[in-house]
């Protein structure tokens, strides 16, 4: 049988070239990536009621932080999660612990904990088939219930196909346990007001002496010197 002859020289260039030459089908399912939070969906089958629960442990995705507390980038992140399927889509409650690094808001010593977050979030199926409904139903108002429609899809989660990310649930349930000023211990005294040493370190009989009144401070000049005066005039005498 053999290939079909291209014209001209062309055809004799590239006779044998593509014989070998196959395709690749794309994947049409989703266009979302999978990362370590992002679960497939399939085996719930979008049936009320089934449910699956796992627990493992994901990298710490980035921006996990406030001002004094984080969540360190890459450090593991334990889950317990239960997927369970509702008649609007996925509901997802679980729980995740992870380390916890920052500064003491009072003496800014570095510190080590851990925090843990609990999250409850309903993921809904495609948003088009919420856009359908609200078609089939009235068709009068539609230019309100759209703006409606694009005010709460801001708001809500929605499955990209049969695929969940759990990432946004998680960074902000996370973000909102950590604390806003975490202490190195409960009792922590915090720093010196004059020397900045720390409290704990310093001890309780750490003290300075009292520092003179900037407003007297022409005063004692006029005075040193009167009193330097008063020592010549003394020497002259003797």
């Amino acid at each position: 049988m053999g290939l079909p002859r291209a014209a001209g020289r062309l055809g004799a260039r590239f006779r044998n070239r593509y014989t070998h030459e196959y395709t690749v089908m794309p994947n049409t399912r989703t266009n979302a990536p999978r990362g370590a939070l992002v679960f497939d969906m399939r085996t719930l089958g979008r049936q009320a009621g089934s449910a699956r629960t796992q627990q493992l442990t994901v990298p710490a995705p980035d921006d996990l932080r406030l001002e004094l507390a984080r969540v360190p980038v890459g450090t593991d992140v334990h889950l317990d999660v239960k997927f369970e399927a509702v008649t609007e889509g996925v509901l997802v409650t679980g729980s995740a612990t992870a380390p916890l690094a920052g500064e003491c808001a009072r003496c800014l010593a570095p510190l080590a904990a851990t925090v843990t977050a609990s999250f409850t979030e309903l993921y809904l199926y495609d948003r088009h088939d919420k856009h359908d409904k609200h078609d089939r139903h009235d068709k009068r108002d539609k230019h309100e219930r759209f703006d409606e429609d694009e005010e709460q899809d801001e708001e809500e989660l929605y499955l990209d196909g049969d695929l969940l990310d759990l990432e946004p649930v998680l960074r902000d349930a996370v973000v909102l346990a950590l604390p806003m000023s975490p202490l190195c211990r409960e009792d922590c005294p915090g720093l010196c007001v004059e020397c900045g040493a720390p409290l704990a370190d310093a001890g309780p009989d750490h003290a300075h002496e009292d520092a003179p009144d900037p407003r007297w401070a022409g005063l004692k000049q006029f005075g040193d010197q009167a009193t330097r005066r008063a020592g010549a005039i003394d020497l002259q005498e003797g």
